[in-house]
């Protein structure tokens, strides 16, 4: 009898964290997470799950405990069984592997932030009409400025198009009487060729298309 193929997902292991951190970090994010009937660990995997790294790693981290907080507890095992112990305050967290401390740390205290409406998700559609930033309209104006300047400066495509080795170099950008070598000319292609090509914002089909017979004609035997 052959061997049925089970369809369930594989099994997603776990490694357990320890996340030092001030007490009264540790405190109030227990407190949450009894307050929202989940633990600890589930606070930071909604975080990690929903929010993208970027996002989460601008949150500050509040960081370690401070120099003199410390936690009594006592040992467990050992010759000194039994005995207390003074240690860093510290959370106990399972997640998937590959998180850093820090990661965990910011994910909490995002949890935190939330809960007290120090921050806010904003969820749209993405059929939502996204505002402009206004940040960027210096560098709109920019843009356009610029891509004005190109179509002020760029050459008039020849009507008859490109015939002779003069009309050749006009096109290309060179003086009356000016004898550019080939390395000349194929650097001054490659420069205008990225300004008005096609699939440039500046690009033009026709000055393109004349730039194409200038190289070719200049290529040329004599």
């Amino acid at each position: 009898m052959d061997a049925e193929v089970s369809d369930l997902p594989e099994q997603t292991y776990k490694v357990s964290y320890t996340i030092p951190c001030a007490s009264m970090f540790r405190d109030e994010v227990t407190e949450l997470a009894t307050r929202k009937r989940s633990n600890v660990a589930d606070l930071a995997r909604s975080i990690l799950l929903l929010l993208p790294e970027e996002v989460v790693r601008k949150m500050p981290d509040p960081g370690g405990p401070p120099v003199g907080d410390r936690e009594q507890t006592m040992l467990k095992s050992g010759p000194s069984q039994g005995r207390p112990w003074r240690r860093k305050p510290r959370l106990q967290v399972r997640l998937p592997p590959g998180y850093e401390t820090s990661i965990v740390r910011r994910a909490l205290a995002l949890a935190l932030a939330l809960d007290r409406d120090e921050r806010a998700i904003q969820v749209r559609s993405p059929n939502d009409p996204v505002e402009p930033d206004p940040r960027l309209g210096p560098l709109t104006e920019e843009v356009e400025r610029l891509h004005a300047a190109v179509a002020a400066l760029a050459f008039r495509p020849l009507s008859a198009g490109v015939r002779t080795r003069s009309e050749a170099l006009h096109v290309l950008g060179f003086a009356p009487g000016e004898l550019p070598d080939r390395d000349a000319i194929r650097a001054r292609f490659r420069g205008l060729a990225t300004v008005h090509h096609p699939d440039s914002s500046t690009g033009n089909h026709l000055r393109m298309s004349q730039l194409n017979a200038a190289l070719a004609l200049l290529n040329s035997p004599r």
